[in-house]
């Protein structure tokens, strides 16, 4: 099964990182990820720019609205995802732990079990 394990944070926090406190957080993280790698069983990573490069489109009875910035105010923010393939949501949890001890501060993970729509290559 295919899981999404979407990473919370406090963007302030992490995007004040000096490079060396970035290089390290991304070397641990880039060690967990190569076992799973490895196995074939990591598909996208991606990690999001800050809230303030955010546009919101907001749907309503009238035209939709879109504004600048996120959706909601919070003291985490959606900061980036992995899709990875796990047999077993233990095997996600302990995935999404490893990933925990690898990267600093407080936050939280996310793991959802994930359904593809459209499988294939991204088209441009």
């Amino acid at each position: 099964m295919l899981y999404a394990i979407l990473c919370y944070n406090d963007e302030n926090a992490v995007f004040s990182w000096s490079k060396e406190e970035e290089a390290a957080t991304m070397a641990r993280l880039h060690a967990v990820e190569k076992t799973l790698a490895d196995k074939g069983k990591l598909g996208p990573v991606a990690r999001l720019m800050p809230t303030t490069a955010a546009t919101t489109l907001r749907k309503g009875k009238d035209e939709p609205l879109i504004l600048d910035g996120p959706f909601a105010e919070t003291k985490e923010q959606f900061l980036g995802f992995f899709v990875c393939d796990f047999e077993t949501l233990d095997e996600a949890l302990a995935f999404s732990k490893e990933l925990a001890i690898a990267n600093p501060g407080a936050g939280a993970y996310e793991i959802r079990p994930l359904y593809v729509f459209r499988p294939g290559a991204i088209s441009s």
